[in-house]
Order: structure tokens, then C-alpha cells, then sequence
């Protein structure tokens, strides 16, 4: 590097003798201006060759993410930690197994989606306040990150549709990252996970969905838990329930307290047909919830953006 910067000075030096040329006696011009050229060659040469050895030589990686010098000690702390699963992933692959354990099948949700598997294939009225940027995250080419897993419906529906055709039913679970445009606090947050469920047959009924739900949340806190639903509104679903379970002994529940877990219903005949379904020859049920919840309520955690935080002392705590 030393040697690299004496060629340059004295390159920036030779450069000075090339204005002195008109001093020079016009007779002896050519030859000083020959000789100045000589040496700048010769200078440029052992630069290139200076420059190019530099770039051989093999400097050791520096680790700009290491919490200590390189010529420092590396605390005990970091040295023997090691990184593990996030909690919502760990929560994510306890639910899809469950669910798998009941016979459904799997399809991963997108992060990007359009307007048609947002909103038209679910039934969505063009005036409903969903479709309002306030609610719903865009990119400037007019994608659409999903506000919920339900996005998928109609691809799970068109991609399964042949075992229908087959005297099979249509049991599928979509897990994903969901998008909304909130206001965030302890409660809400702007990104966060969902589980999608979709069961399609000749002969399904509402039992059958609350059947599959009860179950499932027995498995998951296992207990015997009593459930209970309450009449809500999803355009994609008809009729529309919000399904609730008795608050698990775990978590500090009393008999007659009840938690709403997720909203649920018999899909919409708008939404099978648009999936090339006919409604009057099967029915189906669909019913999506939150992830996040499910391991705040599991594990006590009072808020819900510890998840994206990135902070290692609370991810530590799940190791």
C-alpha cells in the first residue's frame, strides 16, 4: 500500500514537469517531452502492477454483524448461543400438523396477490369498504400484499376441484402472512399469520365444520373443551359464524368464559361458482384465524409486537 502511494505522488510530480515544456528551448522540446513520456510509462506500469497485487492478496472477512472487534475476546453469551425457531413458526408447524393429523392437505398462501383472488372471487361487492386503500395495503403496479389467507380460496377450490370429479372430497389448509393497514399497538399489528381451512363435498354440513374446529383446538390446549358460535358477516361465506371456545384451565379460564378464536361458514355459492363449482351439487365450509393469538394465548405474551420486533432476549425465552 506504502509503495502504491510513492508511485502516485511521484507520478502527480512528473505531471508538473510536463508544464514546464514551454521553457524549454523549442530545439530541445521533443526530446524533454520523449523523456517525461518515458518515465510516465514506466511509473503507470509498476502502479498497474502495485494495484493489481493489492487485489491478489487475500484480506480476511470482516464480520460487520459481530457484537465485539475482531481483536477482541467474543463474550461467553454469544459463544455459546444458538438460534432456534421463531415462535410463530414452531406454533405454525403445530397447527398444519394437527390439521394434516385430520386428513387435510396443505398449500402455502402468496405474499403478493391481485384484485381478482382479493376481492371478485370472494364475493366481495365493488362498494365494499375492504376494497378501500385504508384497510388494504398496494404497490404501485396495483398488487395487492393479502389482507387474509381467504385470498386463496378460489386457487385451492380450481387446483383440487378434480377429486371432487373423482366421489373425493376437497380438504385443504392454507397457512400464510397476511397484510393489514392498521394502526399498530399491544393488540395489532400490520403483518401477522392466519391458517385457512376449506373443506368441500356432497354431503358436508355445518356439524361437520364445528366437528373439525372443536377438534382441533382440543388437540392443540389438550382438553375437552366445550364451544360456542355467535352470528357474523363474511361476503365469501353464507351463513357466517364467529366460532368461540371455553378459555383452556392453562390459561386461567373459568368455566363460562370464552374466547373468540376465529370466523368460519358454509362457503358462499357465489365462491364455488366461481371456481367452476356447482353449488347445488356441493357444499362446503371455510373458516380462517390467527396465528399470532393462538401463541400469545399459549404462552401469556401481552403483545403482539414482540413477534417483528427482532429483539434475541425475548426470542431467547423460546429456545
Amino acid at each position: 500500500m506504502e509503495e502504491l502511494e510513492k508511485l502516485k505522488q511521484e507520478l502527480k510530480k512528473l505531471n508538473i514537469e510536463y508544464a514546464k515544456i514551454k521553457d524549454v528551448a523549442i530545439e530541445k522540446r521533443a526530446a524533454f517531452g520523449r523523456e517525461l513520456n518515458t518515465k510516465k510509462t514506466a511509473i503507470m506500469d509498476k502502479i498497474a502492477k502495485a494495484e493489481e497485487a493489492l487485489l491478489d492478496r487475500k484480506v480476511e472477512a470482516l464480520d460487520v454483524t459481530a457484537p465485539v472487534a475482531p481483536n477482541e475476546k467474543m463474550p461467553e453469551v454469544y459463544s455459546v448461543f444458538q438460534g432456534s425457531k421463531h415462535p410463530l413458526m414452531t406454533e405454525l408447524d403445530r397447527v398444519v400438523a394437527i390439521y394434516q393429523s385430520m386428513g387435510f392437505d396443505v398449500m402455502e398462501s402468496r405474499q403478493l396477490d391481485d384484485e381478482y383472488h382479493m376481492f371478485d372471487s370472494l364475493n366481495f361487492a365493488k362498494e365494499h369498504p375492504a376494497r378501500d386503500g385504508y384497510d388494504t395495503f398496494r404497490t404501485e403496479e396495483g398488487l395487492i400484499p393479502p389482507a387474509h389467507t381467504s385470498t386463496m380460496q378460489n386457487r385451492v377450490l380450481k387446483s383440487y376441484k378434480h377429486l371432487l370429479e373423482e366421489g373425493k372430497e376437497i380438504a385443504v389448509v392454507v397457512p400464510g402472512r397476511v397484510y393489514r393497514n392498521e394502526d399498530v399497538d399491544a393488540t395489532h399489528e400490520h403483518t401477522f399469520y392466519q391458517c385457512e381451512g376449506v373443506y368441500v363435498s356432497k354431503t358436508c354440513t355445518m356439524g361437520d365444520m364445528l366437528g373439525i374446529l372443536r377438534e382441533f383446538f382440543e388437540k392443540y390446549y389438550e382438553q375437552k373443551l366445550n364451544i360456542r358460535t355467535q352470528p357474523g358477516y363474511f361476503p365469501f361465506t353464507e351463513p357466517s359464524l364467529e366460532f368461540m371456545i371455553e378459555k383452556p384451565k392453562a390459561l386461567g379460564g373459568k368455566k363460562g368464559d370464552f374466547l373468540e378464536m376465529l370466523g368460519c361458514g358454509m362457503i358462499h355459492p357465489n365462491v364455488l361458482k366461481m371456481a367452476g363449482i356447482d353449488p347445488t351439487e356441493y357444499h362446503g365450509f371455510a373458516w380462517g384465524g390467527g396465528i399470532d393469538r393462538l401463541v400469545m394465548l399459549r404462552y401469556g405474551l401481552k403483545d403482539v409486537r414482540y413477534f417483528e420486533s427482532g429483539n434475541l432476549n425475548f426470542l431467547r425465552e423460546f429456545n
